[in-house]
């Protein structure tokens, strides 16, 4: 009989531990090339993680959440006493500084039909697969500043920064969580490069010889349209009726050469 139930437990345990281990994933380099960008991350959708939770007749919706790293386990927390949802926002929490913030919301993808990554080849279907399999956090660059703005703020990340994102199905009948993946891998921003770094191949110069190149050029410039300046003023110059006058010989009419005598 014990050793039944040890198996029922061992059981249990270790389909919540294979449960726990899901946890939103970094788009593959395939589907996103360029990512993480300076204020980007491009996230796979959820899809089929949330199938055990589901139930036929019910709605639901998936909420993304997004903080820095440097936040504490203890502020990490997505629901509140009465196991719904926080809405706190990119504002509230100085970026995901203080605690985690609600970046988008969408439909459960589903697990029975997702999007075929083989049209991802068809250039006239490639945007529409991409938009259905992956979601890109940091995405929208206005809304912070659109006082219209009524939907989930998802402005961009600080370049240089180890974010964590975690996926929240939301009964939305109840408005309650009724499951979530754990907290991704760290996943950093990428960073600013600096003049210095550059890598301005050929040549491989660097950022401080490109800055005095540049400035090198521009005198060149500045001087060479000097010299073109001046030159064209002396040649106005010569050309100049006063110059003419200046240059020409004076004669008189009908001034009489002087004869030479025969005497």
């Amino acid at each position: 009989m014990c050793s039944s139930w040890l198996v029922v437990a061992f059981c249990c345990l270790g389909q919540l531990y294979a449960d726990q281990r899901l946890k939103p994933q970094i788009a593959a380099p395939q589907l996103a090339t360029n990512n993480p960008t300076l204020t980007t991350v491009a996230l796979e959708k959820p899809f089929c993680m949330f199938d055990s939770s589901l139930h036929p007749n019910k709605s639901y919706t998936i909420y993304l959440y997004a903080m820095k790293e440097s936040v504490s386990a203890m502020t990490s927390l997505v629901t509140d006493t009465s196991n719904k949802p926080l809405n706190s926002t990119f504002q509230q929490t100085s970026g995901g500084q203080l605690g985690p913030y609600k970046a988008a919301w969408f439909h459960v993808p589903s697990c029975a039909s997702p999007p075929r990554l083989v049209d991802a080849g068809d250039v006239s279907k490639v945007s529409e697969v991409l938009k259905q399999y992956l979601f890109r956090v940091g995405d929208d660059g206005t809304c912070l500043y659109d006082p219209n703005f009524l939907d989930v703020c998802n402005p961009p990340l600080a370049p240089d920064t180890t974010y964590r994102f975690k996926y929240v199905l939301i009964d939305s009948t109840e408005g309650i969580v009724k499951d979530q993946t754990l907290w991704s891998d760290p996943i950093k921003t990428r960073r600013v490069k600096l003049a210095l770094q550059i890598d301005t191949w050929p040549g491989r110069r660097s950022g401080g010889m490109i800055v005095i190149t540049s400035v090198l050029s521009v005198l060149m410039f500045l001087l060479l349209a000097s010299f073109l300046a001046s030159v064209s003023s002396a040649v106005m110059r010569s050309e100049s009726p006063s110059a003419e006058s200046r240059g020409t010989p004076r004669t008189t009419e009908g001034d009489p050469r002087p004869q030479l005598g025969s005497e």
